[in-house]
């Protein structure tokens, strides 16, 4: 799973699988939602991302992680 800003557009992609998606769905005003050729959920895309998350924090609990990579631009 990758999270990518872009703060040209103050967009938020999370990248959940290395599948192409074929379909978006708008789920609710600027939260879209991408999915492969089987349905499969495989990105979710928030427009205007800081005036809905604080992206200033991002906690993990639980999570099962074998590698965390943390870039910073």
């Amino acid at each position: 799973m990758k999270f990518h800003y872009y703060p040209e557009t103050d967009s938020l992609y999370i990248d959940l699988s290395h599948r192409t998606s074929v379909r978006s769905e708008e789920v609710s005003k600027g939260v879209i939602l991408d999915f492969d050729s089987e349905g499969r959920l495989v990105g979710i895309d928030i427009d205007h991302a800081s005036k809905i998350l604080d992206l200033s924090r991002i906690e993990v609990e639980s999570l099962p992680i074998a590698n965390l990579l943390i870039k910073q631009e």
